[in-house]
């Protein structure tokens, strides 16, 4: 238990790639779904695609959705093959994030900036201690206020009010078939 929590912190890996101690992906949150899902962590919410929807729309009205945009556009990167394409995309991220006239520039401390010159010879992790700062500053800062968030509760409330109804439709179906028989 405590190996997995270290693994989680050391933000090392995309959350995809988080496993147990024996190796196998990390199942503690399977069953788990949507907001309940999210709840239990910054990583969590960043593996499902509506989570990262809702905490987007989250970080836009906070003015700060630059943040995950750049966390994603590092994953990305990472995936990236061959040096040509490598190099375009490290360009992109710079001019768009990083640079000092980046349209969406994200808040990194100055001695991480990178020298315009490391886009020359990128490589897949160039970009990490930067978008592990990013996390960090969305995980202690970001991601508490999205778990209080009319967005976030709305939707939960939502889904709760799904789940119940699916449940009483079942519940009628199955005392149908008990009363009809």
């Amino acid at each position: 238990m405590f190996n997995r929590a270290v693994s989680r912190l050391s933000r090392k890996r995309p959350p995809s790639e988080i496993n147990d101690s024996e190796g196998h992906p990390s199942s503690s949150h399977q069953t788990l779904k949507g907001t309940s899902k999210w709840a239990t962590s910054l990583e969590s919410l960043l593996e499902d695609p509506e989570g990262v929807k809702r905490f987007r729309e989250f970080l836009k009205k906070e003015f700060s959705e630059e943040n995950v945009l750049f966390w994603l556009a590092c994953e990305e990167f990472k995936k990236t093959q061959g040096k040509k394409q490598m190099q375009e995309k490290a360009k992109e991220i710079y001019m768009t994030f990083l640079s000092s006239k980046a349209s969406s520039q994200v808040n990194v401390e100055g001695q991480s900036r990178l020298n315009e010159t490391i886009l020359e010879t990128p490589h897949p992790l160039m970009f990490q201690k930067l978008q592990d700062q990013i996390f960090n500053l969305m995980k202690y800062d970001s991601y508490s206020r999205f778990l209080k968030s009319d967005i976030f509760l709305n939707h939960k409330k939502s889904e709760e009010q799904e789940e119940n109804s699916t449940e009483a439709q079942t519940a009628a179906k199955r005392a149908s078939r008990i009363y009809n028989t």
